[in-house]
């Protein structure tokens, strides 16, 4: 006999996709099965410990032409979370910075002018237009930044962000939009909104084995600078992950207004 596998695990034909993303009440995915939660922490140590291939990987990624990068923690994190990815591309010649502003307790009208205020002042800083790479929630926020500040805003690179369904992960209940409103899965109007295209190239990587975040809810729509790079890693590993290391570095050395989809070597 075959074990059946949990209708969740299929993958959404691309057809189903568009329509989803018209459709303001369609169904949520849910969080991912139980089964990969359990083991999200075994398979995130792993991939930390695979961190310390990032040296080997130094050699073999282009390197960066100085411009800034914004790194943007995920749910309950902080800097602290992203100080090795951060670390790794300043190795690689960006000037990686985290986004200073305490741990991620989710959103709220005070932090999006906080995080629009880094972003206009790195991009003053510099002269120029700013990458940004968020992981889970910080990557919603990302892409949001982008949404705002196009003409800010070089490309955006999401790691295991529900975007296309923010309701689909385990930590749904301890996001609030703000005290009183809807929760994340009846705020329709919100996720329709979230899952629309952004005006810049994005990249999002995600993971099947991600067992925080329901993996079909971080998928792009076809088009035009914009794409979906899978992974075999966790959701809680995904920031040290060397194929993730991979993809982002090869992401952020496109040149500025050119586009290429990635292609693994």
């Amino acid at each position: 006999m075959h074990a059946r596998r949990d209708p969740r695990d299929r993958p959404i034909p691309v057809t189903r996709l568009k329509k989803m993303s018209d459709e303001p009440h369609w169904e949520t995915l849910g969080p991912p099965p139980l089964g990969l939660f359990a083991l999200e922490q075994a398979r995130a140590l792993r991939d930390l410990a695979a961190f310390g291939a990032r040296r080997a990987l130094r050699s073999k990624v282009r390197r960066g032409d100085g411009h800034p990068v914004l790194v943007l923690p995920g749910f309950l994190a902080g800097d602290f979370s992203t100080a090795p990815l951060r670390g790794f591309l300043r190795d690689l010649c960006y000037d990686a910075r985290g986004w200073k502003l305490g741990i991620n307790r989710g959103p709220t009208a005070a932090l999006r002018k906080q995080l629009e205020a880094r972003l206009l002042h790195l991009a003053e800083r510099h002269g120029r237009s700013v990458s940004l790479v968020g992981w889970s929630l910080g990557g919603i926020y990302a892409r949001e930044l982008a949404r705002a500040h196009p003409d800010r805003v070089r490309i955006v690179v999401t790691l295991g962000s529900p975007f296309r369904d923010i309701s689909a992960t385990h930590a749904t209940r301890l996001v609030t939009l703000r005290p009183g409103g809807p929760s994340l899965g009846a705020a329709h109007a919100m996720r329709a909104f979230l899952r629309q295209p952004i005006p810049v190239p994005s990249t999002s990587i995600y993971s099947r084995n991600d067992g925080i975040v329901h993996w079909q809810s971080c998928l792009e729509d076809d088009g035009p600078r914009r794409e979906n790079v899978e992974l075999s890693c966790s959701h809680t590993g995904m920031g040290f992950h060397p194929k993730a290391l991979t993809v982002i570095a090869d992401r952020l050395a496109l040149p500025e207004g050119s586009w290429r989809p990635f292609r693994p070597s």
